[in-house]
């Protein structure tokens, strides 16, 4: 080992040292605590009430006894341990009188003269030998009379235990019952309440852990939940009972819902499970296999053997556990599992202390009243962590949505952004091209009349070039209307326009709509667009003007649909004398007609449409076919 190494395991040492030893002083003092606890909270009977001198009858034999007793070691009903006393009792008692049984084990008769007035066996949750379960029975006015008044106690013990009859009070019920009610509110009012906690919890962790499969440790202590909740609710039954064979099952529970107390720890500090701990279920398991087969007494002798010793391992494992995790973690869970797990340990120490007569005169069970109290603390506290832990996805869904929220007011900022950046280049392409065709258009009409007028014309010859000029002007100018995507706006004005053309050429132009709707909108339809057709349409109808010698133009416009989409025709023809088509579709012969054919199909492949010529004596036909959607940028350039 290094040398660096060694002084880094010194270290970690040192600091667990520093850790694990306030731990432990704190763990005695609550040790300590817990013991100062116990003797104040030990109730108080009414002494001047106490009848602690008795007869016992037992195997056989009479003998003298002080209460509180312990009997010997009983495995039968059969001859039940049986006290005789006396008591004293004056006439003229303002109030009842009652018999007051603080602690026995299982169960008692009492008889006031030879009368019984009190069965526990009547109470099913009294009958637990770990239980302080008091009782008080009345006593009939009738049954007593002035002077010394026999009492006796039948004390039925059943299992390996020895039984123990605590003193006896008899006396007005007024004094008596304080001390009863007390006990009942330690011992049994309590316990129900934990119980009934204890219910209610493991119904929301059983329901936490099917929402959440992949966190075991929900499920695990709502199981133990549920073992401490049947224990407390079916005490295990009383032999000869029909039932008998339920009390290995009940009697398996303890140990098994400790071994899951455990398993609990474990997974809640994420330690790794070993696999020889399934070995600490096997106490709980053998009990319940070996009561099945054998029935009573052995469960019992099991339990006594196995399941008590069991459920003290594996409180001290459990006390291990958050130690060390204490040590490591130093987090509030772990302190204060441990700390509750202290007092546990402390209480079933003392519990094995009384079982063991080391502590007779203080014969209470506490161990399972303090372990209900922290299975209620542990539960609580993941219910309350799982409560936090919502409110943090909460929050965290929230900060989510405002941090969604400014990323789309951003993403719209920077689309707004995008978009007029697009507009403005859809804008300056527009004026480009608008500038390119007044250059080529309205730009040489203006050369040619300054080239005329300087080589000395006169006339028609500028003239024409002037109202060539001033037509192109016109046709920019119109095009810039907002037609809506509509082109049949455009092209009526073009008619208009074609047919002043024509009329002085004594030519009749036929309009003709074949179908309803004329032309399919387009919305994406520019002003480039417009002017390209336009001057398609104007070149078809000057070729007929100029060099066919027609008579009669027809334009006809049409929506066709072969099954995918509409798209507009548009289908100008003469009945002139035409021209002959050379093999690549151009005009033969007449060169200057040949280059405006080749203009109009330029024009054309710009707009995304095609554009067929046919020609032969009986006239010339061009069929322009418009795109589906015209083009966003020049499709002849792209």
């Amino acid at each position: 080992m290094s040398e660096v190494a060694a002084k880094a395991v010194v270290t970690r040492t040192r600091l667990r040292t520093s850790r694990l030893v306030p731990y432990l002083l704190l763990q005695a003092l609550i040790v300590i605590a817990t013991i100062l606890g116990l003797r104040l909270l030990q109730p108080t009977d009414a002494d001047d009430f106490a009848v602690s001198e008795f007869s016992q009858w037992e195997d056989g034999t009479n003998r003298t006894v002080t209460l509180p007793h312990f009997t010997s070691s009983r495995y039968s009903l059969q001859d039940p341990p049986f006290y005789t006393g006396a008591f004293t009792f004056r006439s003229g008692a303002t109030s009842g009188w009652s018999v007051y049984l603080p602690r026995f084990s299982n169960a008692v008769e009492v008889a006031i003269n030879g009368v019984v007035v009190l069965d526990s066996r009547r109470d099913a949750n009294a009958n637990r030998p770990d239980r302080n379960t008091p009782q008080i029975g009345a006593i009939p006015s009738s049954l007593l009379h002035d002077g010394a008044n026999q009492i006796s106690v039948r004390l039925f013990v059943w299992g390996p235990l020895r039984g123990f009859l605590d003193t006896v009070y008899v006396g007005p019920d007024e004094a008596l019952r304080p001390a009863y009610e007390t006990r009942t509110l330690l011992f049994v009012t309590l316990q129900v309440v934990f119980s009934a906690w204890q219910s209610i919890l493991a119904v929301i962790l059983a329901i936490m852990w099917l929402m959440r499969r992949r966190e075991p440790v929900y499920g695990v202590l709502a199981a133990a939940m549920v073992l401490g909740v049947v224990q407390a609710f079916l005490p295990p039954p009383v032999p000869p009972a029909t039932s008998f064979r339920l009390a290995p099952v009940l009697l398996a529970s303890a140990p098994i819902e400790s071994a899951l107390i455990v398993v609990f720890g474990v997974l809640f500090f994420s330690w790794r499970w070993p696999r020889y701990g399934t070995l600490l279920f096997a106490p709980g398991l053998i009990i319940f296999v070996v009561g099945l087969i054998a029935g009573p007494p052995l469960p019992r002798i099991l339990f006594l053997v196995l399941g008590i010793p069991t459920v003290g391992i594996c409180l001290f494992l459990m006390a291990c556990v958050t130690a060390a995790t204490v040590i490591r973690r130093q987090d509030a869970a772990s302190f204060t599992i441990g700390c509750a797990v202290t007092i546990v340990l402390t209480c079933w120490v003392h519990d094995m202390l009384s079982v063991f007569d080391i502590v007779s005169n203080e014969r209470i069970f506490v161990s399972r009243l303090s372990y209900s109290a922290m299975l209620v603390a542990i539960g609580a506290g993941l219910t309350w962590r799982f409560a936090r832990a919502l409110n943090e996805v909460d929050s965290f869904a929230g900060q989510l949505v405002a941090r969604v929220r400014e990323a789309e007011e951003r993403l719209k900022a920077s689309f707004a952004r995008e978009e007029e950046r697009a507009r403005a280049a859809a804008l300056a392409n527009e004026r480009t091209r608008l500038m390119r065709d007044l250059h080529d258009g309205l730009g040489g009409q203006l050369v040619s009349i300054v080239a005329l007028s300087e080589r000395g014309h006169e006339g028609a010859t500028i003239t024409d070039a002037a109202r060539a000029a001033l037509k192109d002007l016109r046709l920019v100018i119109d095009s810039m209307d907002d037609i809506g995507g509509d082109l049949m706006f455009a092209l009526g004005s073009w008619r208009e326009r074609a047919a002043t053309q024509l009329r002085p050429h004594d030519i009749v132009l036929d309009w003709h709509v074949a179908t309803p709707q004329g032309l399919p909108l387009h919305p994406e339809l520019r002003p480039w667009h417009v002017i390209q057709i336009v001057r398609i349409l104007d070149e078809a109808v000057t070729n007929a003007v100029k060099h066919a010698a027609a008579r009669h133009i027809t334009v006809t416009i049409e929506t066709r649909d072969d099954g995918r989409e509409p798209y507009g025709v548009i289908s100008v023809g003469d009945d002139g004398k035409g021209f002959v088509l050379a093999d690549n579709g151009e005009a033969a012969g007449a060169r200057r007609t040949a280059r405006g054919l080749h203009n109009m199909k330029s024009r054309a492949a710009r707009c995304g449409a095609v554009l067929n010529l046919s020609s032969d004596s009986s006239g010339t036909r061009v069929r322009l076919q418009l795109p589906q959607r015209f083009p966003d940028s020049d499709a002849a350039a792209g």
